[in-house]
Protein backbone atom coordinates (compact mmCIF):
# COMPACT_ATOMS: atom_id res chain seq x y z
CA UNK A 1 0.00 0.00 0.00
CA UNK A 2 1.03 3.57 -0.66
CA UNK A 3 -0.10 6.30 1.70
CA UNK A 4 0.81 9.92 2.14
CA UNK A 5 -0.58 13.14 3.55
CA UNK A 6 -0.83 16.26 1.40
CA UNK A 7 -1.72 19.88 1.98
CA UNK A 8 -4.41 20.07 -0.67
CA UNK A 9 -5.18 23.64 -1.82
CA UNK A 10 -8.78 24.89 -1.64
CA UNK A 11 -10.57 28.21 -2.07
CA UNK A 12 -10.19 28.83 1.68
CA UNK A 13 -6.67 27.59 2.31
CA UNK A 14 -5.43 24.01 2.38
CA UNK A 15 -6.93 20.87 3.84
CA UNK A 16 -4.60 18.23 5.20
CA UNK A 17 -5.70 15.11 3.30
CA UNK A 18 -4.73 11.51 3.94
CA UNK A 19 -4.48 9.52 0.68
CA UNK A 20 -4.04 5.76 0.48
CA UNK A 21 -4.17 3.37 -2.47
CA UNK A 22 -2.72 0.04 -3.61
CA UNK A 23 0.83 -0.09 -4.88
CA UNK A 24 -0.04 -2.11 -7.98
CA UNK A 25 -2.58 -2.37 -10.81
CA UNK A 26 -3.59 1.29 -10.86
CA UNK A 27 -5.02 3.69 -11.56
CA UNK A 28 -7.70 3.04 -8.95
CA UNK A 29 -11.24 4.44 -8.59
CA UNK A 30 -11.49 7.41 -6.24
CA UNK A 31 -13.39 7.16 -2.96
CA UNK A 32 -14.06 10.43 -1.12
CA UNK A 33 -14.20 9.64 2.60
CA UNK A 34 -15.81 12.44 4.63
CA UNK A 35 -15.01 12.36 8.35
CA UNK A 36 -17.46 12.37 11.25
CA UNK A 37 -17.77 15.12 13.87
CA UNK A 38 -14.87 13.99 16.15
CA UNK A 39 -12.48 14.78 13.28
CA UNK A 40 -9.43 13.07 11.78
CA UNK A 41 -7.84 10.30 13.86
CA UNK A 42 -6.04 7.01 13.35
CA UNK A 43 -9.33 5.13 13.59
CA UNK A 44 -10.49 6.83 10.37
CA UNK A 45 -7.13 6.34 8.66
CA UNK A 46 -7.40 2.63 9.39
CA UNK A 47 -10.87 2.56 7.83
CA UNK A 48 -9.50 4.34 4.76
CA UNK A 49 -6.73 1.73 4.55
CA UNK A 50 -9.30 -1.08 4.67
CA UNK A 51 -11.14 0.44 1.72
CA UNK A 52 -7.91 0.97 -0.20
CA UNK A 53 -6.83 -2.66 0.17
CA UNK A 54 -9.83 -3.68 -1.93
CA UNK A 55 -8.50 -1.59 -4.82
CA UNK A 56 -9.43 2.06 -4.33
CA UNK A 57 -7.76 5.47 -4.14
CA UNK A 58 -9.13 6.84 -0.87
CA UNK A 59 -9.06 10.52 0.08
CA UNK A 60 -9.74 11.48 3.72
CA UNK A 61 -9.69 15.28 4.05
CA UNK A 62 -9.67 17.32 7.23
CA UNK A 63 -12.93 19.28 7.08
CA UNK A 64 -12.09 21.56 10.04
CA UNK A 65 -9.04 23.17 8.44
CA UNK A 66 -10.77 26.55 8.27
CA UNK A 67 -10.68 26.58 12.06
CA UNK A 68 -7.07 25.42 12.21
CA UNK A 69 -8.09 22.13 13.79
CA UNK A 70 -7.28 18.59 12.67
CA UNK A 71 -7.19 16.08 15.53
CA UNK A 72 -9.23 16.65 18.68
CA UNK A 73 -6.56 14.83 20.65
CA UNK A 74 -4.15 17.68 19.93
CA UNK A 75 -6.44 20.24 21.58
CA UNK A 76 -6.23 21.22 25.26
CA UNK A 77 -8.24 18.75 27.35
CA UNK A 78 -11.63 19.90 28.63
CA UNK A 79 -14.33 18.40 30.86
CA UNK A 80 -16.59 16.09 28.89
CA UNK A 81 -19.49 18.53 28.50
CA UNK A 82 -17.21 21.34 27.37
CA UNK A 83 -15.32 19.07 24.98
CA UNK A 84 -18.61 17.98 23.42
CA UNK A 85 -19.72 21.61 23.07
CA UNK A 86 -16.42 22.43 21.38
CA UNK A 87 -16.90 19.56 18.93
CA UNK A 88 -20.41 20.76 18.07
CA UNK A 89 -19.01 24.25 17.53
CA UNK A 90 -16.55 22.86 14.96
CA UNK A 91 -19.32 20.82 13.38
CA UNK A 92 -21.45 23.96 13.07
CA UNK A 93 -18.63 25.86 11.38
CA UNK A 94 -19.02 23.90 8.13
CA UNK A 95 -21.95 23.33 5.80
CA UNK A 96 -22.85 21.75 2.50
CA UNK A 97 -21.68 24.65 0.26
CA UNK A 98 -18.29 24.80 1.97
CA UNK A 99 -17.72 21.06 1.75
CA UNK A 100 -18.80 21.05 -1.90
CA UNK A 101 -16.07 23.63 -2.55
CA UNK A 102 -13.65 21.24 -0.86
CA UNK A 103 -14.98 18.40 -3.01
CA UNK A 104 -14.16 20.42 -6.11
CA UNK A 105 -10.58 20.70 -4.88
CA UNK A 106 -10.35 17.00 -3.99
CA UNK A 107 -11.49 15.84 -7.41
CA UNK A 108 -9.25 18.38 -9.12
CA UNK A 109 -6.25 17.01 -7.21
CA UNK A 110 -7.23 13.42 -8.00
CA UNK A 111 -7.55 14.36 -11.65
CA UNK A 112 -3.86 15.26 -11.70
CA UNK A 113 -2.64 12.15 -9.85
CA UNK A 114 -1.84 9.25 -12.21
CA UNK A 115 -2.62 6.81 -9.38
CA UNK A 116 -6.27 7.93 -9.40
CA UNK A 117 -8.65 6.71 -12.07
CA UNK A 118 -10.51 9.45 -14.01
CA UNK A 119 -13.54 7.13 -14.22
CA UNK A 120 -16.49 6.62 -11.86
CA UNK A 121 -15.89 7.60 -8.25
CA UNK A 122 -17.62 6.99 -4.93
CA UNK A 123 -18.33 9.03 -1.80
CA UNK A 124 -19.02 8.00 1.78
CA UNK A 125 -19.79 10.02 4.87
CA UNK A 126 -20.31 9.11 8.51
CA UNK A 127 -22.46 11.01 11.01
CA UNK A 128 -22.36 14.73 10.11
CA UNK A 129 -20.95 13.88 6.69
CA UNK A 130 -23.62 11.60 5.31
CA UNK A 131 -25.21 14.74 3.90
CA UNK A 132 -21.94 15.69 2.22
CA UNK A 133 -21.55 12.33 0.45
CA UNK A 134 -25.07 12.56 -0.97
CA UNK A 135 -24.65 16.17 -2.06
CA UNK A 136 -21.32 15.33 -3.70
CA UNK A 137 -23.15 12.76 -5.82
CA UNK A 138 -25.68 15.43 -6.78
CA UNK A 139 -22.94 17.93 -7.62
CA UNK A 140 -21.11 15.44 -9.84
CA UNK A 141 -23.79 13.26 -11.44
CA UNK A 142 -21.45 12.28 -14.28
CA UNK A 143 -18.52 11.41 -11.99
CA UNK A 144 -19.77 10.04 -8.70
CA UNK A 145 -21.49 6.75 -9.42
CA UNK A 146 -22.29 5.73 -5.85
CA UNK A 147 -22.54 7.34 -2.43
CA UNK A 148 -23.24 6.11 1.07
CA UNK A 149 -24.42 7.81 4.24
CA UNK A 150 -23.59 5.88 7.40
CA UNK A 151 -25.79 6.89 10.34
CA UNK A 152 -25.95 10.30 8.70
CA UNK A 153 -27.68 13.24 10.33
CA UNK A 154 -29.76 16.07 8.82
CA UNK A 155 -30.82 13.94 5.86
CA UNK A 156 -34.31 15.45 5.69
CA UNK A 157 -34.47 19.19 6.30
CA UNK A 158 -36.29 22.25 4.94
CA UNK A 159 -33.14 23.47 3.15
CA UNK A 160 -33.03 23.40 -0.66
CA UNK A 161 -29.88 21.27 -0.51
CA UNK A 162 -31.34 18.75 1.93
CA UNK A 163 -29.96 15.30 1.07
CA UNK A 164 -33.42 13.86 0.42
CA UNK A 165 -33.81 16.49 -2.33
CA UNK A 166 -30.22 16.28 -3.57
CA UNK A 167 -30.77 12.57 -4.09
CA UNK A 168 -33.14 13.40 -6.95
CA UNK A 169 -30.34 15.16 -8.85
CA UNK A 170 -27.91 12.28 -9.20
CA UNK A 171 -27.65 9.12 -11.27
CA UNK A 172 -25.63 7.48 -8.51
CA UNK A 173 -26.70 4.45 -6.54
CA UNK A 174 -27.22 5.59 -2.95
CA UNK A 175 -27.05 3.64 0.28
CA UNK A 176 -28.18 4.81 3.71
CA UNK A 177 -27.22 2.77 6.79
CA UNK A 178 -29.29 3.91 9.76
CA UNK A 179 -29.09 2.83 13.39
CA UNK A 180 -32.31 1.87 15.13
CA UNK A 181 -31.24 3.79 18.23
CA UNK A 182 -29.96 7.19 17.18
CA UNK A 183 -30.80 10.47 18.91
CA UNK A 184 -29.14 12.38 16.06
CA UNK A 185 -31.06 10.58 13.30
CA UNK A 186 -34.38 9.47 14.80
CA UNK A 187 -36.60 6.85 13.22
CA UNK A 188 -39.05 9.53 12.11
CA UNK A 189 -36.35 11.04 9.89
CA UNK A 190 -35.33 7.62 8.56
CA UNK A 191 -38.94 6.82 7.66
CA UNK A 192 -39.41 10.21 5.97
CA UNK A 193 -36.19 9.73 4.03
CA UNK A 194 -37.20 6.27 2.84
CA UNK A 195 -40.65 7.45 1.80
CA UNK A 196 -39.24 10.43 -0.11
CA UNK A 197 -36.67 8.37 -2.00
CA UNK A 198 -39.24 5.75 -2.97
CA UNK A 199 -41.78 8.37 -4.05
CA UNK A 200 -39.18 10.02 -6.29
CA UNK A 201 -37.93 6.75 -7.76
CA UNK A 202 -34.36 7.31 -6.55
CA UNK A 203 -31.93 4.40 -6.96
CA UNK A 204 -31.37 4.05 -3.23
CA UNK A 205 -31.60 1.70 -0.28
CA UNK A 206 -32.34 2.76 3.27
CA UNK A 207 -31.33 -0.04 5.63
CA UNK A 208 -32.20 0.02 9.30
CA UNK A 209 -29.65 -1.75 11.50
CA UNK A 210 -31.81 -3.32 14.19
CA UNK A 211 -30.63 -2.82 17.78
CA UNK A 212 -27.61 -0.80 16.57
CA UNK A 213 -26.65 2.60 17.99
CA UNK A 214 -25.16 5.71 16.39
CA UNK A 215 -21.47 5.10 15.73
CA UNK A 216 -21.75 1.31 15.44
CA UNK A 217 -19.05 1.05 12.74
CA UNK A 218 -16.28 2.76 14.71
CA UNK A 219 -14.08 0.26 16.61
CA UNK A 220 -13.09 2.82 19.25
CA UNK A 221 -16.66 3.78 20.16
CA UNK A 222 -18.69 2.35 23.00
CA UNK A 223 -21.47 1.82 20.45
CA UNK A 224 -19.27 -0.41 18.27
CA UNK A 225 -21.02 -3.56 17.08
CA UNK A 226 -18.76 -5.90 15.16
CA UNK A 227 -21.57 -7.75 13.32
CA UNK A 228 -23.15 -4.47 12.22
CA UNK A 229 -19.78 -2.95 11.33
CA UNK A 230 -18.92 -5.96 9.18
CA UNK A 231 -22.33 -5.82 7.52
CA UNK A 232 -21.74 -2.16 6.65
CA UNK A 233 -18.37 -3.11 5.09
CA UNK A 234 -20.05 -5.81 3.02
CA UNK A 235 -22.66 -3.32 1.84
CA UNK A 236 -20.03 -0.71 0.95
CA UNK A 237 -17.76 -3.06 -0.95
CA UNK A 238 -20.70 -4.49 -2.89
CA UNK A 239 -21.86 -0.94 -3.71
CA UNK A 240 -18.39 -0.05 -4.99
CA UNK A 241 -18.06 -3.26 -6.99
CA UNK A 242 -21.39 -2.71 -8.74
CA UNK A 243 -20.66 0.86 -9.71
CA UNK A 244 -16.90 1.34 -9.91
CA UNK A 245 -15.73 -1.89 -11.46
Amino acid sequence: MIEHTVELPTKDGATTTFIVHPERDGPHPVILFYMDAPAIREELRDMARRIATVGYYVMLPNLYYRRGVMEMGDLPPLPEAEARARMFDFMGSINIPLIMDDTDALLDFAGRDPAASPGPAGAIGYCMSGQYAINAAARYPERIACAASLYGVQLVTDAPDSPHLAAQKTKAELYFACAEHDNWAPLEMVEALDASLKADGVNAEVELYKDAHHGFAFPQRAAYSKPDAERHWERLFALFARNLG
